[in-house]
């Protein structure tokens, strides 16, 4: 047992509250009492990410006058996906250097200085993030929302998104479900829409705007040199509602396509949608695909890695893999993946 409180009891201690958000697969909140299980030992993280766990801390005043105090962090994870104790001691070690510090009127940040755990997301994760908790604290958008709604509108006209701010594109797509975003995506250029689907994977988007994301998926489908990006991000704009009958059947007529084969595409079903790949048929047609796949076995080997260090969804791709009906390509690959065949690279 750790000698140390854990992260939440240490900056709950400040009298503030503290919002926990996962900032690897999919930017969202997870629950007070699944990372404090975490934290404890007793649960996996939910959402790993290359066998760390992504996550920002957030300390609100109780009257949201002042600004949040955001942590980001990352955290490694052991085989079955749980905390890495000595780690996060480690890093609440610091954490109380820094607070005694500061109560003896020294520089706090002496001590958080080259601090191996925290990080610093990539530009468009960090305005995704902002966007996302600005609307679940009700805050008032960035100053690039109205142009972003001008535009998704169709005002200035759909050839104008080089002027649309990334900021705006995602302050739109965590705070509307449906209109202005349901018509716009019959129009919009492959740019502004690739843009607009990356933001949409964070959100869960209503009827209307799922539809309109399906029939675009069926059109990208059907082009005659189909563009796997634009597929691939078509598919990580309806990844939260991944789980929804309609989006199933997309996906299996997805995977029914000579395109299907497209590693991009692949990665974003493994990455991004992994709920839907709980359809015991629909993940068959995924793994026969990725055993295909046009960047050959690294490729499978990462896939089917990165799904099985999801907590919930491992056992039920290992049962699959294992099982004795599945496709010949199938178990040749996996039994290439256990043997340790990683000839060929996959490109970054």
């Amino acid at each position: 047992m750790s000698d140390y409180p854990t992260l939440l009891q240490f900056l709950e201690q400040s009298g503030l509250s503290v919002h926990v958000y996962d900032i690897g697969r999919r930017i969202g909140q997870l629950s007070h009492d699944d990372f404090q299980g975490f934290e404890d030992g007793v649960l996996p993280y939910p959402r790993p990410m290359q066998r760390k766990a992504w996550f920002a801390l957030v300390q609100l005043s109780e009257t949201q006058a002042d600004q949040p105090v955001i942590w980001f962090l990352r955290l490694d994870l052991d085989e079955q996906g749980l905390l890495v104790q000595a780690e996060r001691d480690y890093l609440l070690s610091r954490l109380l250097e820094s607070a005694q510090a500061q109560s003896r009127g020294a520089d706090p940040q002496v001590f958080l200085q080259d601090n191996p755990y925290a990080f610093s997301p990539r530009e468009d994760r960090m305005a995704l993030f902002h966007a996302r908790l600005g609307a679940d604290l009700g805050l008032p958008p960035s100053r690039f929302y109205d142009h972003a709604v001008d535009y998704f509108l169709g005002r200035p006209g759909w050839d104008q998104w080089s002027f649309v701010g990334y900021q705006g594109i995602a302050d739109v797509a965590c705070r509307h479900s449906d209109e202005p975003l349901t018509q716009a995506i019959t129009a919009l250029p492959d740019e502004p829409l690739v843009a607009l689907c990356h933001c949409l994977e964070s959100g869960r988007p209503d009827v209307r705007l799922r539809d309109a994301l399906i029939t675009r998926l069926e059109q990208a489908l059907a082009a005659p040199d189909p563009n796997i990006a634009l597929i691939a991000a078509l598919v990580r704009g309806l990844s939260n509602v991944a789980d929804d009958p309609a989006v199933t059947r997309a996906l299996r007529r997805l995977l029914n396509q000579p395109s299907a084969k497209g590693i991009e595409l692949l990665a974003a079903l493994a990455g991004r949608a992994w709920e839907v790949l709980k359809d015991s048929g629909l993940l068959d047609s995924f793994l026969l695909r990725l055993a295909e796949n046009d960047h050959g076995q690294s490729a499978f080997n990462q896939c089917v890695g990165d799904l099985l260090s999801l907590p919930s969804i491992a056992e039920h791709v290992r049962g699959r893999l294992r099982d004795p009906a599945q496709a010949a390509q199938v178990r040749e690959a996996f039994g290439r993946m256990l043997a340790g065949d990683d000839s060929s690279k996959l490109d970054d």
